[in-house]
């Protein structure tokens, strides 16, 4: 008997498997794949009740020397250990490690030698330019006993080992004393650096990742200490700030947080223009003047003063320096509070910077504040360099720059606008949304494009936002699969040709098409506010966001994360065939036995041939009474009468649906009727939930249609739109094409 029930099961396996041979589960849910909820992370996606993170507090001291491009520093950090277990070591980050002699970066990165191969496309390692770079650790100490502590370097990381277990709530101060030479930014494409300026002789300093700091201490995977590679950016750990920054005299400092001695580094004029910007919102005010920073450049001052900034429940800190900086300051209103947009920029930036910089600032504060918190930090910086665009907490580095007589392209604008609103809106993700980006990249990258289309969308028309939507990267997705990567990747893991549309593109794609043709805005715009509300401030992965999506929602989405994040299939959807059906005059026939079909008829046709257009007219289908079996013992019975009376003289459509690209996707259509008049409806992704690879599905329609178009605008990314189409239009040889030409 068991031989019998193997031969039975083995049978049934094999007769299902042949059928379903292309089945792939992309309606399964992502029970297995994600993360078991517990009291840290629930099912939901919110923080669970015991929801913990450590945090890090600095007090430093830092200066630049402006002859030799040196930076020095030490640092107090207080580490607080809230996490349910003890701590024998602590982590910190050394990025400029990165650039150190041999480096992992150096080791592993694979190239090759072409022929005339362009000097700024050879691999541009430290020892090519005879740069010096890292850090050179001078001293760790307990910051009670002044007592060295043992260290260890490992490439970019290093550990400390603490005097004595630091046990469950409590805290350890220890100092950290380090120096390292700045590198050209422009020759190494680096995130901080300087920028040389050979007509005046002047440099404009941009300083990121430019002190030891602290790595995220979690829940999900303990120490977040993964080798910064360069591409993979940065986790890091909440806390509080106070940073003296020693530099010329003559140089204008920003930074993460507030100034917090104006009067000792500011003029009385410059102090009262300050004062006047906090209160100003309707234009900016200079602070400033292009002419003040002009008289700077020539001036080289020999003395220094220290610029002291504070800045509270922040992930990081960086700043700008440079004599060179035009100041504008303008107050935004967000709700009851009022941040300080401030831009900085060279000469070199005017007009364009003095004209769009702080207005883009503004913008963004306001949308992105309006879809996901209000914007908690006193103040935002926008800072002009060449070629960048980097964030930071309240200040960030970016790109667009005018041609030397001041002129600029409407492209050099919208390329501005872009990274300025960009970058600031990374204060919301990562900065605020703290995510982990050495992991994942797409949870800040891919959330911020998302947002930064979105405002361009609301404020600024003449920009264009083909980039971050479906159909801007519909010839993407339906490249080369060799090359592609699924989002779900690790940042360091993908190609660099593919980083972009992978962290950037593709997801925010996926949210427009989301927002726009999945949930739809209202829906959409509450299940995402929700999401960054409940985990501001917070660290969150990227199964929070998937689950508080649908937990705030009621809209099941595991397919649309199954195909868009852990996949690299693309939307081409081939409407494959139109068959057009009327019903016969009334006959009745309750055994079913007279009935007649016509080639084409919904039960019976055979045939494998297609129609390419409606020019033969509708085929007829007899309808008749349902059998009595179909109803058992249940006595009440459809009206057949009444069904074939609603049902006569309207236009029945049977299309075919072929899923011909892999991923799932809602299904847009346009039909056309013969007086001219056009209908779109959408049908929910759902449709391909039992078969993912054809669907038939019937429409009754009043009038005639004489066009049928799938995805029309293509909003859902459709790569292949030539089979779209019905009547179907036949393709043109290349032969043809020529003699058109």
């Amino acid at each position: 008997m068991k031989n019998i029930c193997v031969f039975i099961l083995l049978s049934l396996s094999i007769a299902l498997t042949a059928q379903d041979k292309k089945w792939s589960g992309k309606f399964e849910q992502l029970d297995q794949t994600l993360p078991t909820p517990n009291s840290y992370r629930t099912a939901s996606g919110a923080p669970g009740t015991n929801y913990w993170q450590n945090r890090a507090d600095y007090d430093i001291d830092v200066e630049l020397n402006d002859e030799t491009q040196l930076i020095s520093g030490k640092e107090t950090i207080t580490y607080f250990n809230n996490a349910p277990e003890t701590m024998n070591y602590l982590w910190l980050q050394l990025d400029q490690n990165n650039l150190s002699k041999g480096n992992m970066t150096d080791k592993t990165e694979t190239n090759r030698i072409r022929d005339s191969i362009p000097t700024r496309w050879f691999p541009t390692t430290s020892d090519t330019y005879d740069y010096q770079g890292g850090f050179k650790i001078k001293s760790v100490r307990d910051a009670s006993s002044g007592k060295d502590l043992p260290f260890l370097v490992n490439y970019t990381m290093l550990r400390v080992d603490v005097p004595t277990p630091l046990k469950t709530g409590e805290k350890y101060s220890f100092k950290v004393e380090w120096s390292y030479t700045e590198k050209d930014r422009l020759k190494f494409g680096e995130r901080g650096g300087y920028e040389y300026f050979p007509e005046d002789g002047n440099y404009l300093y941009t300083e990121a990742q430019w002190f030891p700091r602290m790595c995220v201490f979690d829940d999900y995977e303990g120490w977040q200490n993964k080798q910064f590679l360069g591409q993979g950016e940065f986790a890091l750990a909440f806390g509080n700030y106070k940073v003296r920054i020693t530099v010329p005299s003559d140089h204008i400092v920003g930074a993460t947080g507030m100034l917090q001695n104006p009067k000792a580094v500011l003029s009385s004029e410059q102090m009262n223009r300050f004062e006047k910007a906090k209160k100003t919102f309707d234009q900016p005010v200079l602070i400033v003047t292009e002419e003040e920073a002009r008289k700077r450049e020539k001036e080289h001052s020999k003395k220094k003063s220290t610029w002291e900034f504070r800045a509270e429940n922040v992930r990081d800190f960086a700043f700008a320096t440079s004599r060179k900086f035009i100041w504008d300051a303008m107050a935004v209103k967000i709700n009851d509070k009022t941040p300080l947009a401030q831009s900085l920029y060279p000469k070199e930036g005017n007009p364009l910077w003095g004209k769009e910089s702080t207005k883009a600032i503004k913008n963004t504060l306001e949308v992105y504040s309006s879809r996901t918190i209000d914007y908690p930090y006193p103040t935002a910086y926008s800072v002009h360099t060449a070629n960048q665009g980097m964030e930071y907490p309240m200040i960030c580095f970016n790109g667009g720059r005018p041609k030397s007589d001041g002129t600029f392209s409407h492209r050099t604008y919208e390329r501005m606008v872009g990274v300025i609103i960009h970058e600031v809106g990374h204060n919301f993700f990562p900065m605020i949304v703290n995510s982990d980006e050495r992991q994942w990249s797409w949870m800040d990258e891919g959330l911020n494009s998302f947002l930064e289309r979105e405002t361009k969308r609301e404020r600024y028309p003449d920009v264009n936002i083909n980039w971050g939507s479906p159909k801007g990267l519909a010839k993407y997705m339906g490249g080369d699969k060799d090359k592609m990567r699924p989002i779900m990747w690790e940042s360091d893991n993908i190609p660099g040709g593919d980083f972009g549309p992978n962290a950037y593109g593709k997801p925010a794609a996926a949210l427009t098409l989301l927002r726009e043709t999945v949930m739809g805005p209202e829906l959409f715009d509450k299940s995402f506010k929700e999401y960054a509300q409940r985990w501001a401030f917070k660290h969150p992965k990227p199964a929070d966001f998937f689950r508080t999506m649908e937990d705030a929602s009621a809209v099941d989405l595991d397919w649309f994360w199954r195909g868009w994040f852990y996949s690299v299939d693309n939307v081409d959807v081939e409407l494959d065939n139109v068959k057009w059906f009327k019903v016969k005059s009334e006959q009745k026939d309750l055994e079913n036995k007279n009935v007649k079909t016509t080639k084409g008829d919904l039960a019976a046709d055979k045939s494998k041939d297609k129609a390419t257009d409606f020019s033969q007219g509708a085929q007829e289908i007899t309808m008749v009474d349902t059998p009595d079996r179909f109803y058992g013992e249940f006595k009440n019975k459809i009206n057949d009468a009444g069904v074939r009376q609603k049902i006569a003289g309207k236009n029945l459509y049977e299309i075919t649906l072929e899923n011909k690209g892999g991923l799932v996707t809602p299904v847009i259509i346009e039909w056309t009727f013969v007086d001219g008049t056009k209908e779109v409806e959408t049908i929910p992704a759902e449709i391909w939930r039992v078969n993912e690879n054809e669907v038939k599905k019937v429409f009754m329609k009043e009038k005639e249609v004489t066009n049928v178009v799938i995805d029309p605008d293509n909003n859902t990314g459709d790569s292949n739109l030539s089979n779209n189409v019905f009547p179907k239009k036949p393709i043109e040889n290349k032969f043809d094409q020529l003699k058109k030409n």
